[in-house]
C-alpha cells in the first residue's frame, strides 16, 4: 500500500505555538479520525503540544470543509486546524 501525503494547515495562535503555517505529513496507520489526528500531531513535539493541550477546542476542516473530530481523515487532501472563535 502507498503512503499518502495529507497538508495541514494551521492558522491564527496553532500557527503561531507550532512554529509554521503548513506541512505535508505521511499519516500513521493507527490516524482515523480528527481526533486521533489532534492526540497524533499533539506528541509530535513541545509547539504542537502547546498548540493541542486541549484538542477539543481545536476547529478543523478537511477539503476546505468544517467537521467534527468524530469524522475519518480517509480521503483527505487537506486538513486544516483553527483556534476556537471569538467575538460576539
Amino acid at each position: 500500500m502507498s503512503e499518502k501525503t495529507v497538508k495541514l494547515i494551521y492558522f491564527a495562535w496553532v500557527r503561531e505555538r507550532i512554529g509554521h503555517a503548513e506541512e505535508e505529513v505521511v499519516l500513521p496507520p493507527e490516524v482515523k479520525s480528527v481526533r486521533e489526528l489532534l492526540v497524533w500531531l499533539k506528541d509530535r513535539g513541545e509547539g504542537y503540544g502547546n498548540a493541542l493541550k486541549y484538542p477539543d477546542a481545536i476547529r478543523v476542516a478537511i477539503n476546505q470543509e468544517h467537521v467534527d473530530h468524530r469524522e475519518l481523515v480517509a480521503g483527505a487532501r487537506e486538513i486544516a486546524l483553527f483556534p476556537p472563535m471569538t467575538g460576539g
